[in-house]
């Protein structure tokens, strides 16, 4: 029985130690990139609800995420610039929410989920 104890509290202590050194090394704060269709005006409470479900798992706007907003404001000829510049700014994944943005996000990368 005690060495089984002593195994399990060796074991947590090996697993205890990786996870500290996982999150303290300094890396980049990773990038969400929105492609939308409309205007910021008509976006802010989709986004807010978003903003708030990452919230809650632990992310923070600005401290430990990013957030790139790019706005087609209703001229779908505008997708393609608009994920290209995306994909320049080295995103993590483009959020989008048609059928068009997402053609164009496609277009502009196929390694950026």
């Amino acid at each position: 029985m005690k060495k089984q104890i002593t195994v399990l509290t060796l074991c947590a202590m090996l697993l205890a130690l990786c996870f500290p050194a996982e999150a303290q090394q300094p890396g980049r704060v990773p990038k969400i990139g929105f492609l939308l269709a409309s205007s910021p005006s008509t976006q802010s409470s989709s986004l807010e609800f978003f903003r708030q479900g990452l919230r809650k798992l632990g992310y923070m706007e600005g401290k430990n995420i990013l957030f790139e907003y790019r706005y087609a404001e209703g001229k779908s000829d505008r997708f393609p610039d608009l994920a290209a510049e995306l994909v320049r700014l080295k995103v993590d994944v483009i959020v989008v929410a048609s059928a068009l943005s997402a053609s164009a996000a496609r277009n502009a990368t196929k390694t950026i989920p």
